[in-house]
């Protein structure tokens, strides 16, 4: 796996919906080195934009800047922390793990969430739910925690250590979901800039995904692509005996054809699979119960081609995920074929495809 130290700033940056600031900086800090244009929308999506030939299709792919982790929104007399969740997260998974309370400068207040020990039985069966859950960060009363600096709205996040497994095939970090894809636009501006392409590029990260989609909304409307194409970690079910389960490890990247929230663009599964085949490489066929920017993106102005392209890796939505780095480069390389080939005429061909 090449630029590794960029994936990994990438993951170890905090930033929940509505707190992607840190990660919004370090992102467009990269795209300008790399792209001819940067632009934002009004609630922190960034994008590069590579121009191709006047008339040429535009081609746009995002990845999603806010990780699933929770905000501040209360003290208890005691000194505990009041959480809500931002994303969908399970809370027995996050039940006595270490989180962080990040203030406004970035200082991380460490603590650990609480939970009822067994002994107290009737207690602990109000503890699945994750707001449910308080954040101890050692404060001896509400006073002492306001003292630390912590307010109402600050950001909490898990905790992160970075490991490559034994084999050095897979990855354990938090936030694989979705800083990936960040740093595979990253990497795809970095790869086109001084290539002559058929198509103008727009490589970026959207904010708020994991409570709604909302950045994919905004960032589409201002650029109004042609192809859309969502870069996102999705979950491997290769862990779980289910019909149910889609993914599997080192079986390539993921061909989304259906998920809660679109339905896979004729015109672009075509052209997905005919520029797998063509390129040898591997891919797989992804259901999935959630859903990605491309769901949004798809309904903007009049309809935009739009599709996913992901990651399998295991135990997301919690306080760490694994990754394969063989599907990493499968992806990495359908995205380098899909820039190479899309010009105006496999465009005519995708929205004939619907």
């Amino acid at each position: 796996m090449n630029n590794k130290d960029l994936y990994y700033k990438l993951f170890d940056l905090p930033g929940v919906a509505g707190g992607e600031h840190f990660v919004k900086d370090f992102v467009k800090s990269e795209l300008e080195k790399y792209s001819d244009e940067i632009v934002m929308d009004k609630i922190g999506s960034v994008f590069g934009i590579k121009h191709g030939p006047k008339g040429s299709p535009v081609v746009m792919f995002a990845g999603h800047m806010d990780e699933v982790g929770a905000i501040v929104v209360g003290f208890k007399e005691n000194g505990l922390i009041k959480m809500k969740s931002l994303g969908g997260m399970n809370g027995k998974v996050f039940s006595s793990q270490h989180m962080n309370v990040i203030l406004e400068d970035g200082t991380k207040i460490p603590g650990i969430t609480g939970t009822v020990p067994p002994h107290l039985k009737e207690a602990a069966k109000n503890a699945d739910e994750f707001d449910d859950l308080l954040l101890d960060i050692g404060a001896d009363n509400e006073d002492h925690a306001k003292e630390l600096g912590i307010k109402i709205g600050d950001m909490i996040v898990p905790e992160n250590r970075i490991v490559e497994t034994i084999d050095g095939k897979k990855v354990i970090s938090k936030a694989v979901d979705d800083r990936w894809g960040c740093g595979m636009v990253i990497e795809l501006m970095k790869d086109i800039k001084d290539l002559d392409l058929n198509c103008t590029v727009v490589a970026g990260c959207t904010v708020q995904e994991e409570v709604g989609l909302r950045g994919a909304q905004t960032a589409s409307q201002m650029i109004n692509p042609d192809i859309f194409i969502a870069l996102d970690a999705s979950p491997c079910g290769d862990v779980i005996k289910s019909p149910q389960a889609w993914g599997k490890f080192g079986d390539g990247f993921l061909l989304r054809f259906l998920d809660r929230v679109a339905v896979m663009h004729k015109g672009m599964k075509k052209l997905f699979i005919e520029t797998a085949k063509d390129n040898d490489i591997k891919y797989q066929y992804f259901y999935s119960a959630g859903g990605t920017d491309a769901g949004k993106a798809q309904l903007s102005h009049s309809g935009i081609a739009a599709a996913t392209i992901g990651l399998p890796t295991r135990y997301i939505h919690s306080t760490t995920s694994m990754f394969h780095e063989d599907d990493h480069e499968a992806a990495k390389a359908i995205v380098r074929a899909l820039v190479k080939k899309i010009d105006s005429n496999v465009l005519k061909e995708v929205h004939k495809n619907v």
